[in-house]
């Protein structure tokens, strides 16, 4: 069971719904195309929010941004 869960809501949304349903969060981030993804602590907990925000999960693969930068800093 994966930890990882893709939503189509914003961030503070799918941390206050978090908070609410006592589940930790390892990792928000903003996707490129809109909605976050969402790491819980604990596939539990992961399994929880999929029940509670079954109606705006995010079917397959999504794009993410870009954390490293592309060339050294130095």
């Amino acid at each position: 069971m994966s930890r990882t869960i893709l939503l189509s809501m914003g961030e503070a949304e799918v941390r206050a719904q978090c908070l609410t349903a006592k589940v930790g969060v390892s990792t928000v981030e903003r996707l490129v195309n809109g909605g976050v993804r969402l790491v819980c602590m604990s596939a539990y907990g992961a399994e929880q929010i999929r029940k509670k925000l079954k109606s705006h999960l995010i079917k397959g693969e999504a794009v993410r941004e870009r954390y490293r930068p592309r060339t050294p800093l130095w």
